[in-house]
């Protein structure tokens, strides 16, 4: 009974559902719209540019050539030092000395041997002269006249020795003074005034010229990319860059690690407060010219599980993650070495907050960069 009484209830009911459904399902659609962009971006298109080619490369720095400043004489006691360590000095200049009273009394003494050795060749000779002259007359034992002549070349032999002795004694007082043997920095200092020093006793130790360089360790396959003169930018810890070029490179490669050292004179020298010293370690950049290549901003690229992407937009703006391999970095701009051609259309502002396939809205283009400009050496990555 109650079952025939609901089945045209139903029947009448079944159709106004439906309808009713449909009603709030195209209401809904109504509401909702079209598909709304996600974000709103500027783009761009890779650009061709010419990037300087560089090689890094880590080193030592060292003295250019250091000279050690010895004492030459024996068993003197130094009276006084007048330079130290850090202090420029010129070629010839007097750098200590030694009490040279010893050596002045010593040399007095030979002057007074060769005044007397003199005067004894003097009266020689004049015998031998009148021995000579008094031969032809039989005055004279032919034994006489021979002595007169042996006593005359011993006189003479004792004058040489004498002349040399002095010269000896002279050395001796020049030894006393330390001069410099070139212009330099004073590295090194071991004098101590009072001290008696010996023959060959190091003194000072000096770097010729002031002149550093920067011993760079190149790998074998990277060395025939380095010429002579080429420069060089070597960064110091402070984060100063020192100008630099290449003096040489070494002609033999190490057998175990298959490094070679390139020799780079660094400017400028004479400067005791150059930002490099021997013995630090640095890094640093050698030019080797420059080559095309194809940058985008580096805005336009985003880091993603240490990968870097960037975003192509694509003729349904819509954009797509791209995986790229990029290369050289210069001021704001990156080289993209593969994964991107030149026609694409590169998301700049807001790469870093898209997804794959996100739909975005391309306000306008962003604007060309200027020339590319060749950055300092330090930016260079």
């Amino acid at each position: 009974m109650i079952s025939s009484l609901y089945c045209p209830v139903l029947r009448l009911a079944l159709p106004l559902l439906l309808a009713a459904c449909a009603g709030l399902a195209g209401a809904a659609e109504q509401k909702a719209g079209p598909a709304r962009p996600a974000l709103s971006v500027t783009t761009a298109r890779p650009e061709s540019a010419r990037l300087p080619l560089r090689l890094a490369a880590n080193g030592n720095v060292a003295a250019w050539q250091e000279a050690v400043i010895g004492s030459e004489s024996n068993g003197l006691r130094l009276k006084y030092v007048l330079v130290n360590v850090g202090d420029i000095v010129k070629k010839g200049q007097l750098l200590a000395a030694f009490d040279a009273a010893t050596v002045e009394a010593d040399l007095a003494q030979a002057q007074a041997a060769l005044q007397e050795a003199e005067a004894n060749a003097t009266a020689a000779a004049a015998d031998a002269e009148r021995a000579r002259a008094l031969q032809s007359s039989g005055a004279l034992s032919q034994q006489q006249i021979t002595q007169y002549m042996t006593a005359e070349r011993t006189a003479q032999a004792r004058v040489a020795s004498a002349r040399a002795s002095v010269t000896q004694q002279r050395l001796r007082l020049k030894y006393t003074q330390v001069l410099a043997p070139d212009s330099g920095i004073v590295s090194a200092r071991t004098a101590t005034v009072g001290a008696v020093a010996g023959v060959g006793t190091e003194l000072f130790r000096m770097i010729r010229q002031g002149r550093l360089e920067w011993r760079a360790e190149v790998t074998a396959a990277e060395l025939a990319r380095i010429k002579p003169k080429a420069k060089v930018a070597v960064k110091t810890a402070g984060g100063t860059i020192v100008e630099g070029k290449v003096r040489m490179v070494a002609p033999t490669v190490d057998q175990q690690s298959r490094v070679a050292l390139v020799y780079v004179d660094l400017l400028p020298s004479l400067k005791a407060d150059a930002p490099l010293k021997a013995g630090m370690f640095a890094s640093g950049q050698f030019e080797l010219g420059e080559s095309a290549a194809l940058t985008v901003p580096q805005q336009a690229v985003a880091v993603r599980d240490g990968f870097p992407y960037v975003f192509r937009l694509n003729r349904d703006s819509r954009v797509s993650q791209v995986k790229v391999t990029t290369g050289r970095r210069v001021g704001e701009r990156v080289e993209v070495l593969g994964g991107l051609a030149p026609a694409d259309l590169v998301v700049i502002s807001g790469a870093g907050f898209l997804n794959d396939g996100d739909l975005v809205r391309n306000v306008a283009a962003a604007p060309a960069p200027a020339a590319l400009a060749e950055a300092p050496a330090g930016r260079v990555r």
